[in-house]
């Protein structure tokens, strides 16, 4: 688990206030904060005292850990927490939830029993439905709550009336288990042995007719239907007598009734291998910090008395966690370039540092951002690494300038003594000077060669010392006026090179910007395209899985006679398809569209760059001549 530490036990997530309204905990929140991989989030809901947490802790691979309870009290108070490392996805950390039981006589409150369900729903990825005996007409009375998911959850923050819905809901909804405890009868429908999976089906089948008592029998039939693309059923016996059910957490695998524990391994199995990391709209896998802050979304939603919506809550979600990203990411590479940057350096080594940092950093905010369909926060992140690195350059720029300066005073020293002294001013003096000059120079060099600013101090020096040049060269009378002549054209000739040197070392540091800058422009965008591929796979795998949920039950319907639903499946089919081929064309706009965004962020940061390093640069070189 990514920086989130392993939960040795489970904590509480959401519970009520004094007032009886709820919230989310923050030792739960700061935990899933420090959660920064993808999250397999499963939930178990059902009937109180009906096993939920021991099944639950079985998937944590504990014995013990969620409340047991061996009255007929329910044990578990609001929805608990237990977060641990995925058994079988590496970088996945798996988040079990177990949900207060509901239909608990003593609570009498329903509608918090309603609002607990939706959370679970709206949380998870896969859903497990715990319940005891078989599933029967009251079985399915009990599931209620299906019923009414359409009234208290939203996908869209509008939707015209003769919008369909069902596709919205299945693609955001979590994948359905159903696990059947006690379970006593064989699986047999009339002389043929059947499936869990088929028992689970032949359960919800509706009934022909139009009656009101046909209606509310076909009702949580075909929401389940309706709403969840993949059902799967487990059946599972009784684990032990009852007296030994008394103290299940006491209990060792061997005290287990083997029929029990190996169909215990079967789920556990299937959960590891099936059930899928979080996502919401769009197919944008979610992490621990931002499943924490959908938590507190929906939660704040149900307080303030409003119906939670998920479009709603992806544009919520969106603006927490795209700062924080950016907040992170600078963080990020601020920590690299300080632990790895020696100032004064080679341009091309901090620029090898930078882009090193630079790509941990996008990775970071890809990671943590959210729903930055105008990559508005990307572009943020964008001009304060570039604020950050042209910071950095400018140190380097000023510790380069000290270090050659302080170098230039060390070489030059004796030639600076001599000037005063006048020990140049006499017949071959100028000479004398010129040769003590070359020699410096070279000194200087061979002990500055690997600094940025070395010939730009030294063309400035230079410049600074024709005059005297020129005032020696005047007093040597042992050079006669051809002579003066040709020595003050080769000492022009040197000043010019010198120049010229330092406007290539000037260059080269133009160079280096444009190519950092060009780099810069390349990883964002390959990050953002590599993000943008992954939720369209997810997007076109939901619409798959969505429209191969719609198919088969369009041949149900056939199969049973309903002949007017299976032709409005049809047209919810016709519907889901050119809604997947408009997604599918509208692809490359959308790449073109994020490449000419960040290209166009790229542009509006380089032009100050030069000229601002530039400017420091000769702020200080004025200071030393």
């Amino acid at each position: 688990m990514s920086c989130g530490g392993s939960m040795s036990a489970p904590v509480c997530l959401i519970e009520n206030d004094e007032k009886g309204k709820l919230f989310v905990k923050k030792q739960a929140k700061d935990i899933l904060d420090g959660i920064k991989e993808p999250v397999v989030v499963v939930s178990v809901v059902g009937l109180y005292r009906t096993g939920k947490s021991y099944i639950m802790n079985r998937l944590a691979g504990q014995q013990s850990g969620f409340a047991l309870g061996n009255t007929i009290e329910s044990k578990t108070k609001g929805i608990w927490m237990w977060c641990v490392p995925h058994p079988n996805k590496k970088g996945h950390t798996l988040v079990l939830l177990d949900t207060e039981g509901l239909g608990d006589v003593d609570k009498g409150d329903e509608k918090h029993d309603t609002w607990i369900f939706c959370l679970a729903v709206l949380l998870s990825s896969t859903l497990v439905y715990n319940s005891l005996g078989t599933i029967d007409n009251t079985a399915l009375e009990k599931l209620h709550y299906v019923t009414e998911l359409t009234e208290n959850i939203r996908v869209k923050a509008e939707v015209s009336r003769d919008e369909d819905q069902s596709a919205d809901f299945m693609r955001v909804f979590p994948s359905f288990v159903w696990a059947v405890r006690d379970f006593t009868l064989e699986l047999k429908k009339g002389d043929d042995q059947i499936t869990s999976d088929e028992y689970l089906e032949s359960a919800l089948k509706l009934k022909t007719g139009s009656s009101a008592q046909t209606e509310r029998y076909n009702l949580p039939r075909r929401c389940l239907r309706n709403f969840f693309a993949v059902r799967k059923c487990f059946v599972f016996p009784r684990p032990a007598n009852t007296q030994n059910m008394r103290k299940m957490e006491e209990l060792e695998e061997n005290d287990l009734d083997s029929e029990f524990l190996e169909q215990a391994k079967t789920f556990c199995r299937y959960i590891y291998d099936n059930a899928e990391p979080k996502v919401v709209s769009g197919g944008r896998t979610i992490t621990g910090t931002a499943l924490g802050n959908l938590a507190e979304v929906y939660v704040e939603a149900i307080r303030s008395g409003k119906v939670p919506c998920l479009e709603n809550a992806v544009v919520s979600l969106g603006k927490i966690q795209n700062v924080r990203a950016v907040e992170q990411a600078l963080e990020s590479y601020m920590t690299e370039m300080l632990s790895m940057a020696q100032l004064p350096m080679d341009p091309e080594d901090l620029s090898n540092i930078h882009k090193v940092a630079e790509k941990k950093a996008t990775e970071v905010f890809i990671a943590m951002s959210f729903n930055d369909n105008d990559q508005i926060y990307q572009q943020e992140l964008m001009g304060k690494i570039h604020n950050e690195y042209q910071d950095m350059c400018q140190q380097n720029h000023e510790a380069s300038l000290m270090q050659c300066k302080e170098v230039l005073r060390e070489v030059f020293d004796t030639l600076e003594k001599g000037i005063s002294d006048g020990l140049y001013l006499k017949a071959g003096g100028y000479r004398q000077y010129r040769d003590k000059l070359a020699q410096l120079t070279n000194e200087y060099r061979a002990r500055t060669q690997s600094q940025i600013m070395c010939e730009e101090v030294l063309s400035m020096y230079l410049k600074a010392k024709e005059e005297i040049g020129n005032m020696i060269l005047q007093a040597d009378q042992s050079l006669i006026a051809a002579e003066q002549e040709k020595e003050v054209q080769r000492l022009k000739n040197e000043i010019l090179e010198q120049r010229q040197r330092g406007l290539e070392e000037q260059s080269r540091l133009q160079e280096q910007a444009f190519k950092d800058m060009q780099r810069t422009h390349d990883e964002h965008v390959n990050q953002i395209i590599q993000q943008m591929e992954r939720e369209q796979e997810r997007m076109r795998r939901d619409n798959e899985r969505v429209l191969e949920a719609k198919l088969r039950e369009k041949e149900t319907l056939l199969q049973q006679g309903f002949q007017k639903e299976a032709a409005r499946m049809q047209s919810e089919i016709d519907s889901l398809k050119a809604d997947m081929n408009k997604q599918e064309t509208s692809q490359p706009s959308t790449m073109s569209k994020v490449v000419d965004g960040i290209g166009t962020a790229a542009t509006l940061f380089l032009p100050g760059f030069i000229p601002k390093a530039a400017g420091v640069a000769l702020s200080w070189l004025s200071k030393l001549f």
